[in-house]
């Protein structure tokens, strides 16, 4: 018999918000490239927080008493995601885009999955399933061959190869914002969905701050430099815009579909993000890909979605 009424309707549309928030998330690359040209990747990263800490302000000050409910096990998990996830990983990626290939530093990122499956294992003793391992190693090997751009030469050097520092910061970006994402799932059991997105945020900015503060970058100079001062208008916008459209605004547009979305359909729709930041990376600052690098790229994203297709299986036994 099908299901009629208002809770199949809102089950119908939340893939597609999760859809629609991941392709936002992947709008950024065209604000964070133009700022690496202005700003240190730390700074931007800075304001970022700033800027998405006064958007959510009205969420946390209607949910100020929640706060005290909090328990201390669920703070551990919300200060590791904000400074795994919403500060390091942030500084790794705006980083990757600045030393490498954008288009293969947004493809890599799809790693993510395997990343924080292995996490939740550890952590909260999720089963594997076998076929884990399968996925994982063609999703690594395809990895190896979207990072370099002469297969050949691998042999000889990484150099030849065509690997650069950009994919190396990707991988590590990957690595925290994958352990942030098995943190995340500690948080949300813990408190509501908005309060935690804006406590992740401010806890970001936190340490942010702290980062700033050790490599003396805490004063005008470092805060808007001369560049971004020669700059002002193009500067301003885009921080406005990386940390609304790209920032705040698909972060609530995303948790309210993953309210509304099992688990493993929300991890096919995530790959939005994939598609809208290759979109903006090679159609608009032309960072292109050579034919083995297309290859390895889908190669790898299926691997991931099959991971996560097997991985729903067990979950749902």
């Amino acid at each position: 018999m099908p299901v009629n009424g208002p809770n199949a309707s809102r089950r119908s549309y939340g893939p597609w918000l999760v859809g629609l928030g991941a392709a936002l998330w992947g709008t950024e690359s065209a604000w964070r490239i133009p700022l690496n040209q202005l700003f240190d990747a730390s700074v931007i990263v800075f304001w970022e927080h700033l800027l998405i800490v006064l958007m959510f302000l009205p969420f946390l000050i209607s949910r100020r008493r929640e706060i005290r409910t909090i328990d201390g096990r669920t703070w551990g998990y919300l200060v590791f995601s904000g400074f795994a996830g919403s500060a390091v990983g942030t500084i790794f990626f705006t980083l990757a885009l600045k030393n490498g290939n954008p288009t293969v530093v947004n493809v890599i990122l799809n790693i993510q999955p395997l990343i924080s499956t292995a996490g939740a294992v550890l952590l909260f003793g999720d089963r594997l399933t076998p076929r884990f391992f399968l996925y994982a190693a063609i999703a690594i090997v395809a990895g190896i061959f979207l990072s370099v751009e002469h297969p050949a030469s691998i042999g000889e050097s990484f150099e030849k190869a065509g690997l650069n520092l950009g994919t190396g910061y990707a991988l590590i970006c990957a690595l925290f914002w994958g352990l942030s994402t098995v943190a995340g799932r500690g948080v949300m059991t813990g408190m509501s969905l908005r309060l935690a997105a804006s406590l992740r945020v401010v806890v970001g900015l936190i340490c942010m701050t702290a980062i700033l503060a050790a490599e003396n970058k805490l004063h005008g100079a470092s805060l808007w430099p001369a560049t971004a001062q020669a700059h002002l208008g193009t500067a301003i916008v885009a921080l406005i815009l990386l940390a609304s459209i790209s920032g705040g605004i698909p972060l609530l547009i995303y948790f309210e579909g993953l309210r509304l979305t099992r688990a493993s359909t929300a991890g096919y729709f995530e790959m939005m993000q994939t598609l809208a930041a290759v979109c903006i990376t090679w159609g608009f600052f032309h960072a292109t890909l050579q034919t083995h690098q297309v290859v390895a790229g889908l190669v790898l994203m299926a691997a991931v979605a099959m991971v996560q297709k097997a991985q729903a299986k067990v979950e749902e036994t």
